[in-house]
């Protein structure tokens, strides 16, 4: 009973944010400065929304997360996978090394890395454009060091060697062998990458010179001016943003569970 009493704390007081972003999203900005606080849903949700349409270009910056979020997770899926299973069953010459010195990469803030990274998009004229912010995503030290762990104790050896001796090729193994046994691991990578992408504001507010090709987050930064901050609409923005991520993990967040535990046990 005092466990469960304790965990009841713990969860209430995780979700104590978000319920405090509706109760700011659907009152005023001088109701959230009142005291005592007010705990009380308001009525200004719908001028809240109508505020923060008619500031920010919302659904096209919408749509651009959504781009970049989608193309970024298919693509770290996809690369990630396919490095994590090469380090995992096959042998080739400094195998150990190149692995040691992609894990060094997960010790440096990404940071460090933003002055030459831009240098780098503006050598290939992609400053201002999604492509700076989906091709340097398309593969991550994480993703290859929590698959490449899954693989080694998901897929024995003697079951890559029978697909060989099958007439099975590296792809054919890789495709056959490999995806259908990290399914769960899959769909946690798949949901973290997809939530990363979703809420970076560095990079995009860096290399995003375009009004038009403007992210959610940076879009929504916008909201909050030098002279003064209307905090409902900010709370009210925030919310919007948030609600295609909860819907993403309602609908993988049995694989989400599955594949974080599995992890867990098998690491």
């Amino acid at each position: 009973m005092v466990l469960h009493g304790l965990l009841t704390i713990a969860g209430l007081l995780c979700l104590f944010p978000f319920f405090w972003t509706l109760v700011m999203a659907t009152n005023t900005t001088a109701d959230i400065y009142r005291f005592p606080p007010k705990f009380t849903f308001g009525s200004q949700f719908d001028d809240n929304v109508r505020e923060v349409l008619a500031n920010v270009a919302f659904f096209q910056s919408m749509g651009n997360t959504v781009i970049v979020a989608v193309s970024t997770t298919a693509l770290v899926l996809f690369f990630d996978s396919l490095a994590a299973f090469t380090f995992a069953k096959f042998r080739f010459p400094g195998r150990n090394v190149l692995f040691v010195v992609l894990l060094a990469t997960m010790l440096l803030p990404a940071q460090l890395g933003a002055v030459p990274q831009f240098q780098t998009m503006a050598a290939f004229g992609w400053v201002g454009s999604l492509k700076a912010l989906i091709i340097p995503a398309a593969a991550n030290a994480f993703g290859i060091f929590w698959l490449r762990q899954y693989f080694q104790n998901s897929i024995h050896d003697e079951l890559v060697e029978a697909a060989t001796l099958d007439g099975c090729g590296f792809l054919g193994v890789y495709r056959h062998v490999a995806l259908p046994s990290a399914r769960p691991a899959l769909a946690f990578l798949g949901i973290f990458t997809f939530v990363a992408s979703w809420n970076d504001y560095f990079w995009p507010l860096i290399v995003l010179t375009n009004p038009d090709h403007l992210t959610l987050q940076v879009a929504l930064s916008s909201l909050n001016r030098s002279h003064g901050v209307d905090y409902s609409m900010v709370m009210t923005g925030a919310l919007m943003a948030m609600v295609p991520l909860v819907i993403v993990f309602i609908v993988f967040a049995r694989q989400f569970i599955k594949g974080a535990t599995e992890g867990a046990i098998r690491g």
